[in-house]
């Protein structure tokens, strides 16, 4: 998968067929657009990608929306490359990119850069200058600028319509199981391991703790979850919150990875939530915690 950070095709890859999207999640919604359009590609034996945005254009526009993300750009990249793309485009969302029309975005990216024949978007999708574009638009100029639209009809699931803001209602409540029926995979964080106050290995369970970054904040409290690294696949629980039993004040990921014993500062760790277990809540003292933390660990083993 050749991977283009600006819309300049090499040769080989214009005149094909383009999925566009955010498609934060890669969910079972985004997978249907990609697959329609992959499928579209192979039986025309044409060239087939995808163009996405970052930032995500809603935390571009709106810069006090921080937890927001189901992936990052780099788990959005590998998940992509699992449907064997030929190219992915990765446009730079800025001030001047966003102030383009809709007819300029189809005239002078899909049309000039990338020559695209088949374009397929989900019946949301809306680009442009206050997103002004929309599937109509898009219908609008197919003549003029040589390329079919296609677009998918929507993903559902017990009547409702799969979405990335649907999902992280899902994991923002803690269901995080529904959230990965969705996804068709376990939500995960990926980041470096960070130092803490060490209380937890203190008290017998020590932990690895992980900044959220832009990451959608799940609901407060404990998870079974799987953690994952270039060495080892292990089960542990997971806490989601800011020590309230400590006073703490800022938001953590604190993982107790069951068989790993040793200091992970620094190194990166996948870990994907499994179920949620617990909210958060403040503790008497360092004793109840512990007795609590037991419960915690033998319920996540099941």
């Amino acid at each position: 998968m050749k991977i283009y950070k600006n819309p300049n095709l090499n040769q080989k890859h214009c005149n094909g067929i383009i999925a566009i999207g955010n498609f934060d999640g890669i969910h079972l919604g985004h997978q249907k657009v990609i697959n329609e359009a992959k499928r579209k590609a192979r039986k025309k034996s044409l060239p087939f990608g995808v163009m996405t945005f970052e930032p995500m254009p809603v935390m571009f526009f709106n810069k006090k929306i921080k937890n927001h993300r189901i992936n990052s750009l780099d788990q959005k990249k590998n998940m992509l490359k699992k449907f064997k793309l030929d190219f992915l485009i990765i446009i730079k969302f800025n001030k001047r990119f966003s102030i383009q029309s809709a007819e300029e975005f189809i005239k002078k990216i899909i049309f000039k850069k990338t020559k695209c024949k088949y374009l397929y978007v989900s019946k949301n999708f809306k680009f442009g200058f206050k997103r002004q574009g929309d599937i109509r638009s898009l219908q609008k100029f197919e003549k003029k600028y040589k390329f079919k639209n296609i677009i998918t009809k929507p993903f559902k699931k017990n009547n409702k319509i799969i979405s990335s803001t649907f999902i992280r209602k899902k994991i923002r409540s803690g269901k995080i199981e529904e959230a990965n029926k969705l996804l068709n995979r376990d939500w995960n964080i990926i980041g470096k391991v960070i130092k803490g106050d060490r209380r937890g290995r203190k008290i017998g369970f020590p932990t690895c703790n992980l900044k959220l970054e832009d990451y959608v904040t799940p609901k407060l409290g404990v998870y079974s979850v799987k953690v994952k690294s270039k060495n080892f696949n292990k089960k542990g629980i997971a806490n989601v919150g800011y020590r309230p039993t400590f006073n703490g004040q800022n938001l953590l990921l604190e993982t107790n990875i069951f068989g790993i014993n040793k200091n992970l500062y620094n190194k990166v760790i996948n870990i994907n939530f499994k179920k949620f277990i617990r909210p958060e809540k403040r503790f008497k003292n360092l004793k109840y915690l512990k007795k609590q933390i037991k419960l915690d660990i033998k319920q996540a083993k099941k």
